[in-house]
């Protein structure tokens, strides 16, 4: 007699998008409208320290790119570290939310797609000189010409949301 054989398959689109962290970590408590605006205080702040801290500089990420300055290799080696400590931290004391919610981290699976988009992230930031966190930033600062690299990149976005299903994951 032969033994069946077990065929194990490769994770469907709703097994990856269930490992999504929005849909593990989404919230359930319901806020006024007013509650929101720490949220604006802390991005105001935020945008205040990219700009000091030359984050959002043309000219710096130029240099990063040219291999011409530590400055932005700095900037974010010092965020990954604090990143890694405050992930260490957040796991071996059971750190929670401020309304007593748990945290949970989930391991994410490498996949080539993530090759490839990096890539074309990379290649963005390279030919704009702007890293999409800190464009709200740079038009702060009167960059309006940032506003093109700010609709290209909701646009990117948008085509991303169209053609997931046909992407490699």
């Amino acid at each position: 007699m032969t033994q069946p054989v077990i065929v194990k398959e490769a994770n469907t689109d709703f097994e990856v998008r269930s490992l999504d962290t929005i849909c593990i970590n989404e919230s359930r408590i319901e806020h006024s409208w007013w509650h929101l605006l720490k949220y604006l205080v802390a991005g105001l702040l935020f945008g205040i320290l990219l700009v000091k801290a030359e984050v959002i500089s043309w000219f710096r990420i130029q240099e990063m790119f040219r291999l011409q300055s530590f400055h932005m290799y700095g900037v974010i080696g010092a965020a990954v570290v604090t990143g890694m400590i405050s992930v260490w931290l957040i796991k071996k004391f059971k750190v929670k939310t401020i309304y007593g919610e748990p945290i949970d981290l989930h391991p994410k699976q490498f996949n080539r797609g993530q090759i490839y988009g990096g890539l074309l992230f990379g290649a963005g930031w390279a030919l704009t000189g702007a890293c999409p966190g800190p464009l709200y930033a740079l038009i702060g600062t009167g960059a309006t010409v940032i506003i093109v690299t700010l609709i290209s990149a909701i646009a990117g976005t948008w085509v991303y949301g169209r053609l997931r299903e046909k992407l490699p994951h």
